[in-house]
């Protein structure tokens, strides 16, 4: 194991577990050969990502002193400086990439969102997350912890749940488990609804998810009069993405 030095204020717990280290880097399938790792931090994952030659293989860091240690270890490794929620991803490839890291757990549905933005390009994500994320985007309909992003990633990518990671295998320990899951594109290349809106009558579905459809979609000012009553009288968790898409497809017959 590898102790170092971890920064908080990222909300970063630094990997020690080789192993485990290897399983994450081994889970990406080579669907294609151009990578970016997030939040790389001190290379736990990086020393192995860097050993393939057939990956065109980026890093983005914030932290400055992960940078410096990232250029005096892997002196050939690209390393781009600053915030992947800021990255221009189409400069960087102009191809279709993958993206690959142990995200910061406070910025780490905020990457996810990013991925969505990014979904035509994005062919694959394999990443750690909190437990609590990791099964949120891995839910289908009905549990109680389907969600935004699992409707909205669902819709474009095939998720597993790939493993479990506990807390002992970080520096500092979380005070919550970790796991590993993976999102593959799959066929779909556009939804049969104006994209826009399916985002936005699922936001708020479950902006409000206590709530029926009826109220949820009122309060966000959409028009349902031709919803059928049986849809609205259900909540959105209870709806799967194809149900999801009928329903946007009715709210835009009507604007």
């Amino acid at each position: 194991m590898t102790e170092v030095k971890a920064k908080k204020f990222l909300g970063q717990h630094f990997l020690t577990d080789e192993t485990i280290a290897r399983r994450i880097v081994d889970s990406l399938s080579g669907r294609t050969g151009n990578v970016i790792e997030i939040g790389p931090g001190m290379g736990v994952l990086t020393k192995y990502l860097i050993d393939k030659p057939e990956l065109n293989f980026h890093v983005v860091e914030i932290d400055r002193e992960s940078v410096a240690y990232l250029h005096d270890h892997y002196p050939t490794l690209d390393v781009i400086e600053g915030d992947f929620l800021k990255l221009d991803l189409t400069t960087l490839f102009h191809d279709t990439f993958a993206v690959i890291g142990n995200f910061p757990y406070n910025i780490s549905s905020q990457i996810l969102f990013r991925v969505f933005e990014c979904r035509n390009d994005a062919v694959e994500v394999v990443g750690m997350f909190q437990k609590e994320v990791a099964e949120r985007v891995a839910a289908g309909p009905g549990s109680k912890v389907y969600g935004i992003l699992s409707v909205l990633l669902s819709a474009f990518y095939d998720i597993e749940y790939l493993f479990t990671v506990h807390e002992h295998v970080f520096n500092p320990p979380p005070k919550v488990k970790s796991a590993v899951i993976r999102l593959k594109r799959n066929r779909v290349t556009s939804l049969e609804c104006d994209e826009k809106l399916f985002v936005r009558v699922v936001k708020a579905g479950f902006n409000q998810r206590r709530k029926t459809l009826r109220n949820a979609l009122r309060s966000a000012d959409l028009p349902i009069e031709a919803v059928d009553d049986q849809v609205l009288g259900k909540r959105a968790e209870q709806l799967s993405v194809a149900e999801f898409i009928a329903l946007t497809k009715t709210i835009q017959s009507c604007l």
